[in-house]
Protein backbone atom coordinates (compact mmCIF):
# COMPACT_ATOMS: atom_id res chain seq x y z
CA UNK A 1 0.00 0.00 0.00
CA UNK A 2 1.29 3.45 -0.91
CA UNK A 3 2.39 5.76 1.91
CA UNK A 4 0.56 8.70 0.33
CA UNK A 5 -3.18 8.12 -0.05
CA UNK A 6 -6.04 10.27 -1.31
CA UNK A 7 -9.42 9.05 -0.09
CA UNK A 8 -12.84 10.51 -0.83
CA UNK A 9 -15.58 10.01 1.77
CA UNK A 10 -19.00 10.40 0.17
CA UNK A 11 -21.89 10.46 2.63
CA UNK A 12 -24.71 12.94 3.14
CA UNK A 13 -24.43 12.82 6.94
CA UNK A 14 -21.67 14.98 8.43
CA UNK A 15 -21.53 12.83 11.56
CA UNK A 16 -20.77 9.75 9.47
CA UNK A 17 -18.03 11.59 7.60
CA UNK A 18 -16.49 12.80 10.85
CA UNK A 19 -16.64 9.30 12.29
CA UNK A 20 -14.93 7.87 9.22
CA UNK A 21 -12.19 10.48 9.39
CA UNK A 22 -11.50 9.46 12.98
CA UNK A 23 -11.39 5.78 12.01
CA UNK A 24 -9.03 6.52 9.10
CA UNK A 25 -6.42 7.86 11.50
CA UNK A 26 -5.07 4.30 11.52
CA UNK A 27 -3.95 4.82 7.92
CA UNK A 28 -0.64 6.59 7.12
CA UNK A 29 -0.37 10.16 8.43
CA UNK A 30 0.07 11.44 4.88
CA UNK A 31 -3.43 10.26 3.91
CA UNK A 32 -5.47 13.13 2.44
CA UNK A 33 -9.22 13.02 3.06
CA UNK A 34 -11.73 14.67 0.72
CA UNK A 35 -15.47 14.88 1.37
CA UNK A 36 -18.68 14.95 -0.65
CA UNK A 37 -22.26 15.21 0.63
CA UNK A 38 -24.32 14.61 -2.54
CA UNK A 39 -24.13 12.94 -5.93
CA UNK A 40 -23.07 16.08 -7.81
CA UNK A 41 -20.20 16.69 -5.39
CA UNK A 42 -19.07 13.08 -5.75
CA UNK A 43 -19.01 13.31 -9.53
CA UNK A 44 -17.10 16.59 -9.40
CA UNK A 45 -14.57 15.33 -6.85
CA UNK A 46 -13.88 12.15 -8.81
CA UNK A 47 -13.48 14.09 -12.06
CA UNK A 48 -11.17 16.67 -10.48
CA UNK A 49 -9.07 14.10 -8.63
CA UNK A 50 -8.18 11.23 -10.98
CA UNK A 51 -5.44 10.18 -8.57
CA UNK A 52 -7.87 9.15 -5.83
CA UNK A 53 -6.64 6.01 -4.09
CA UNK A 54 -10.12 5.02 -2.95
CA UNK A 55 -13.71 6.28 -2.76
CA UNK A 56 -15.88 5.32 0.21
CA UNK A 57 -19.42 5.71 -1.10
CA UNK A 58 -22.81 5.63 0.61
CA UNK A 59 -25.45 4.01 -1.61
CA UNK A 60 -28.11 6.60 -0.75
CA UNK A 61 -26.64 9.90 -1.89
CA UNK A 62 -28.96 12.86 -2.58
CA UNK A 63 -29.31 13.40 -6.31
CA UNK A 64 -29.01 9.76 -7.42
CA UNK A 65 -30.88 6.48 -7.17
CA UNK A 66 -29.53 3.68 -4.99
CA UNK A 67 -27.25 1.97 -7.53
CA UNK A 68 -27.17 4.63 -10.24
CA UNK A 69 -24.23 6.63 -8.94
CA UNK A 70 -22.13 3.57 -8.15
CA UNK A 71 -22.74 2.03 -11.58
CA UNK A 72 -21.93 5.25 -13.41
CA UNK A 73 -18.74 5.93 -11.47
CA UNK A 74 -17.44 2.38 -11.81
CA UNK A 75 -18.08 2.44 -15.56
CA UNK A 76 -16.45 5.83 -16.04
CA UNK A 77 -13.47 5.13 -13.76
CA UNK A 78 -12.73 1.39 -14.00
CA UNK A 79 -9.28 1.76 -12.41
CA UNK A 80 -10.52 3.67 -9.36
CA UNK A 81 -11.65 1.46 -6.44
CA UNK A 82 -15.06 2.23 -4.94
CA UNK A 83 -16.08 0.64 -1.67
CA UNK A 84 -19.66 0.92 -0.48
CA UNK A 85 -20.40 1.85 3.12
CA UNK A 86 -24.10 1.49 3.81
CA UNK A 87 -26.67 0.94 6.54
CA UNK A 88 -28.18 -1.76 4.32
CA UNK A 89 -27.22 -5.27 5.43
CA UNK A 90 -29.13 -7.37 2.91
CA UNK A 91 -26.81 -9.86 1.18
CA UNK A 92 -28.67 -9.23 -2.08
CA UNK A 93 -27.98 -5.49 -1.87
CA UNK A 94 -24.32 -6.27 -1.21
CA UNK A 95 -24.28 -8.60 -4.22
CA UNK A 96 -25.82 -6.00 -6.51
CA UNK A 97 -23.27 -3.38 -5.43
CA UNK A 98 -20.31 -5.65 -6.11
CA UNK A 99 -21.83 -6.81 -9.40
CA UNK A 100 -21.83 -3.16 -10.47
CA UNK A 101 -18.12 -2.81 -9.81
CA UNK A 102 -17.74 -2.03 -6.11
CA UNK A 103 -14.47 -3.35 -4.70
CA UNK A 104 -16.22 -4.15 -1.44
CA UNK A 105 -19.24 -3.55 0.76
CA UNK A 106 -19.00 -2.57 4.44
CA UNK A 107 -22.10 -2.32 6.62
CA UNK A 108 -22.13 0.82 8.79
CA UNK A 109 -22.57 -1.45 11.78
CA UNK A 110 -19.11 -2.96 11.22
CA UNK A 111 -16.37 -2.38 13.77
CA UNK A 112 -13.65 0.13 12.96
CA UNK A 113 -11.04 -2.61 12.63
CA UNK A 114 -13.19 -4.40 10.05
CA UNK A 115 -13.43 -1.13 8.13
CA UNK A 116 -9.68 -0.56 8.21
CA UNK A 117 -8.88 -4.15 7.24
CA UNK A 118 -11.32 -3.99 4.33
CA UNK A 119 -9.87 -0.69 3.12
CA UNK A 120 -6.34 -2.05 3.31
CA UNK A 121 -7.36 -5.11 1.30
CA UNK A 122 -8.96 -2.96 -1.40
CA UNK A 123 -6.04 -0.53 -1.47
CA UNK A 124 -3.79 -3.53 -2.06
CA UNK A 125 -5.83 -4.45 -5.12
CA UNK A 126 -8.18 -7.00 -3.58
CA UNK A 127 -11.95 -7.25 -3.22
CA UNK A 128 -13.61 -7.27 0.20
CA UNK A 129 -16.49 -9.75 0.40
CA UNK A 130 -18.49 -9.22 3.62
CA UNK A 131 -19.20 -12.37 5.66
CA UNK A 132 -22.97 -11.89 5.21
CA UNK A 133 -22.60 -12.57 1.49
CA UNK A 134 -21.34 -16.08 2.09
CA UNK A 135 -24.83 -17.13 3.15
CA UNK A 136 -26.66 -15.87 0.06
CA UNK A 137 -27.61 -18.51 -2.44
CA UNK A 138 -26.02 -17.93 -5.83
CA UNK A 139 -29.40 -18.79 -7.35
CA UNK A 140 -31.15 -15.83 -5.74
CA UNK A 141 -32.10 -13.04 -8.07
CA UNK A 142 -31.86 -9.35 -7.12
CA UNK A 143 -34.74 -7.72 -5.35
CA UNK A 144 -37.81 -6.90 -7.44
CA UNK A 145 -37.88 -3.44 -8.95
CA UNK A 146 -34.27 -3.15 -10.07
CA UNK A 147 -34.42 -2.76 -13.87
CA UNK A 148 -30.64 -2.56 -14.13
CA UNK A 149 -30.33 -6.27 -13.39
CA UNK A 150 -30.72 -7.37 -17.00
CA UNK A 151 -28.54 -10.44 -16.40
CA UNK A 152 -30.59 -11.77 -13.48
CA UNK A 153 -31.57 -14.84 -15.49
CA UNK A 154 -27.95 -15.86 -16.12
CA UNK A 155 -26.92 -19.22 -14.59
CA UNK A 156 -25.94 -18.71 -10.98
CA UNK A 157 -25.35 -22.29 -9.77
CA UNK A 158 -22.71 -24.89 -10.56
CA UNK A 159 -23.84 -27.36 -13.21
CA UNK A 160 -22.52 -30.10 -10.93
CA UNK A 161 -22.58 -30.36 -7.15
CA UNK A 162 -19.08 -31.85 -7.40
CA UNK A 163 -17.27 -29.70 -9.97
CA UNK A 164 -13.76 -30.78 -10.87
CA UNK A 165 -10.82 -28.40 -11.11
CA UNK A 166 -7.18 -28.79 -11.97
CA UNK A 167 -4.63 -28.27 -9.20
CA UNK A 168 -3.75 -24.89 -10.68
CA UNK A 169 -7.39 -23.82 -10.78
CA UNK A 170 -7.71 -24.77 -7.11
CA UNK A 171 -4.69 -22.56 -6.36
CA UNK A 172 -6.38 -19.69 -8.22
CA UNK A 173 -9.66 -20.28 -6.38
CA UNK A 174 -7.94 -20.21 -3.00
CA UNK A 175 -6.36 -16.82 -3.72
CA UNK A 176 -9.56 -15.50 -5.29
CA UNK A 177 -11.46 -16.36 -2.10
CA UNK A 178 -8.96 -14.27 -0.13
CA UNK A 179 -9.81 -11.24 -2.28
CA UNK A 180 -6.62 -11.19 -4.35
CA UNK A 181 -6.73 -9.37 -7.68
CA UNK A 182 -5.72 -11.11 -10.92
CA UNK A 183 -2.41 -9.26 -10.78
CA UNK A 184 -1.74 -10.42 -7.22
CA UNK A 185 -2.70 -14.02 -8.05
CA UNK A 186 -0.39 -13.97 -11.07
CA UNK A 187 2.48 -12.69 -8.95
CA UNK A 188 1.98 -15.25 -6.19
CA UNK A 189 1.68 -18.18 -8.61
CA UNK A 190 4.44 -17.00 -10.96
CA UNK A 191 2.08 -16.81 -13.93
CA UNK A 192 1.01 -14.10 -16.36
CA UNK A 193 -2.22 -12.16 -15.84
CA UNK A 194 -3.40 -13.50 -19.20
CA UNK A 195 -3.02 -17.07 -17.92
CA UNK A 196 -4.93 -16.19 -14.75
CA UNK A 197 -7.77 -14.75 -16.84
CA UNK A 198 -7.95 -18.02 -18.77
CA UNK A 199 -8.16 -19.98 -15.52
CA UNK A 200 -10.83 -17.58 -14.25
CA UNK A 201 -12.94 -18.07 -17.37
CA UNK A 202 -12.71 -21.85 -16.98
CA UNK A 203 -13.63 -21.64 -13.28
CA UNK A 204 -16.64 -19.40 -13.97
CA UNK A 205 -17.87 -21.80 -16.66
CA UNK A 206 -17.48 -24.84 -14.43
CA UNK A 207 -19.32 -23.21 -11.53
CA UNK A 208 -21.97 -21.60 -13.72
CA UNK A 209 -21.30 -18.13 -12.28
CA UNK A 210 -20.72 -14.68 -13.74
CA UNK A 211 -18.02 -13.10 -11.61
CA UNK A 212 -15.38 -13.49 -8.91
CA UNK A 213 -17.77 -12.86 -6.04
CA UNK A 214 -20.23 -15.54 -7.14
CA UNK A 215 -17.33 -17.97 -7.69
CA UNK A 216 -16.04 -17.48 -4.13
CA UNK A 217 -19.54 -17.84 -2.67
CA UNK A 218 -20.31 -20.96 -4.71
CA UNK A 219 -17.05 -22.60 -3.62
CA UNK A 220 -17.77 -21.94 0.03
CA UNK A 221 -21.32 -23.28 -0.30
CA UNK A 222 -19.98 -26.47 -1.93
CA UNK A 223 -17.22 -26.85 0.66
CA UNK A 224 -14.51 -26.64 -1.99
CA UNK A 225 -12.36 -24.28 0.08
CA UNK A 226 -11.35 -24.63 3.68
CA UNK A 227 -12.41 -21.84 6.03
Amino acid sequence: MNDSLNILIADDHSLVREGLKLALRELPESTAILEASNADEVRAMVAENPDLSLVILDLHMPGANEMELLSTLCNQHPDMPFIVLSAAESPRVMQRAIDRGAAGFIPKSAANQVLISALQLVLAGGVYIPPAMVGISAAETPEVGDPADISATSPRRPTSMHPEFTNRQIDVLALLSEGDSNKAIARKLGLSEHTIKIHMAAIFKTLGVRNRTEAAIACRELGLLSE
